[in-house]
């Protein structure tokens, strides 16, 4: 499983706590220095069955910038796929990757569901 995480994310911080209190063993990537690549989102897109907005990290400066909460609704899902590996910190975080489930974000009743 991998847990692509900012280190300065209070959210990220959370959620690793968790993993580790839980004795969950992942692989943790930083999601600025590693940022997922576009057949990567897609593939997670595709098997998450989420939204591709929930992807997003809509608090984030660079979405806030962009001005993507006007701009999102009339892109295509192409162009939210390249938007998203073009910059980790588009990305929500935590995202987790396992064999068959992705999650984002950090809800611990919906991690303790899928992972416990």
């Amino acid at each position: 499983m991998k847990v692509y995480c900012y280190a300065k994310c209070s959210t990220c911080k959370k959620a690793l706590k968790w993993l580790d209190e839980a004795g969950i063993t992942y692989e943790l990537c930083d999601i600025k220095g590693q940022n997922p690549s576009r057949e990567e989102l897609a593939a997670w897109y595709a098997m998450s069955g989420l939204p591709l907005k929930k992807f997003f990290n809509t608090s984030g400066m660079i979405y806030r910038e962009l001005g993507l909460s006007a701009k999102l609704p009339s892109m295509s899902e192409d162009e939210q796929l390249d938007l998203l590996a073009s910059d980790g910190m588009l990305v929500k975080r935590p995202l987790v990757v396992g064999e068959d489930f992705v999650l984002t974000g950090f809800k611990e009743a919906e991690w303790k569901e899928r992972m416990l």
